[in-house]
């Protein structure tokens, strides 16, 4: 087994911390290209804020999440998965969100309350549309997928959310007050 493999095991959070620090960006770039810009227009300053948030925030805080949903439901059965993913809408999904806008803001360079403003309008459009995703998407993850690959495999159904994601923060918020995300 190579020296990287034994500390991947031995790391299990860099793992995810790997797989965001690529898909997040990705996600971006991808958004970038669907909304018609060509390779010379792509913000590659937005895909690096992507990159550090998906793997520095996002992962870790994913793991820990999937660690205590673990020890709080040790079971693998379709019962407990769908409590955790129950609980993690509850919990987990809009402490996530706010932090993204949140966070995101901040490292646009945008004022603290310019970023509560973005959390205040973004979150609850957003939220909307995870309710319709997450819980499937988790119910099968903690009922059928091992617990060392829940990260990855997260991970990876990430991708079209990171896009959404991606999408939803570059809509200005005078769009998102009165259009089809509004309260």
């Amino acid at each position: 087994m190579s020296g990287f493999t034994q500390w991947i095991k031995r790391y299990p959070v860099v793992r995810g911390m790997i797989t965001y620090s690529l898909l997040w960006p990705t996600g971006c770039f991808i958004q970038q290209k669907l909304a018609g810009k060509r390779l010379d227009e792509i913000d590659w300053k937005k895909c690096w804020r992507f990159f550090f948030y998906g793997g520095f925030i996002v992962a870790p805080s994913l793991y820990c999440w999937i660690r205590v949903a673990s020890i709080m439901w040790p079971q693998q059965n379709l019962k407990s998965a769908i409590a955790k993913a129950l609980t993690e809408q509850i919990s987990y999904t809009p402490m996530a969100m706010s932090a993204f806008y949140f966070s995101m803001s901040l490292l646009e360079a945008k004022s603290v309350e310019e970023s509560l403003n973005e959390v205040r309008v973004k979150l609850f459009p957003t939220y909307k549309v995870a309710l319709c995703v997450w819980p499937f998407i988790q119910t099968f993850n903690f009922s059928v997928v091992p617990e060392k690959n829940r990260v990855p495999f997260v991970s990876m159904c990430s991708l079209l959310w990171t896009i959404f994601l991606a999408y939803m923060k570059q809509k200005e918020q005078r769009e998102l007050e009165g259009g089809i995300f509004s309260k």
